[in-house]
């Protein structure tokens, strides 16, 4: 198995390339790490290779909040500098600071 080093860290806020939603990381996946199941109900043409750095976020869009897997292909900075609103922020991280959150010592591993 491929061990692929993350582009991304906790805490920092990403956007997603193709939907265009915003989320902050809050855990890291060297690689695919979802169920079969999961990965094949992404439709073929879009599914992404298991061989890459897969994020867990703290998600959110013009409508809702949620938690997001996505892969580091499908990822980019987001560059508003603007922080999230997302209400479970304050059980993974502990403060904002210059764009990005720091991770609460409650929740560190």
């Amino acid at each position: 198995m491929i061990r692929a080093k993350a582009r991304y860290g906790l805490g920092q806020i990403l956007r997603h390339r193709l939907h265009g939603f915003r989320g902050v990381v809050f855990d890291v996946d060297a690689v695919f790490s979802e169920s079969e199941a999961w990965w094949l109900a992404i439709p073929e043409e879009a599914r992404p290779s298991k061989e890459q750095p897969f994020y867990h976020l703290l998600a959110e869009n013009a409508t809702s909040y949620y938690v997001a897997y996505v892969s580091e292909q499908n990822l980019e900075l987001d560059e508003t500098g603007a922080p999230m609103d997302h209400p479970q922020i304050d059980e993974y991280f502990a403060d904002w600071r210059d764009g990005s959150y720091l991770p609460s010592q409650r929740r560190a591993h």
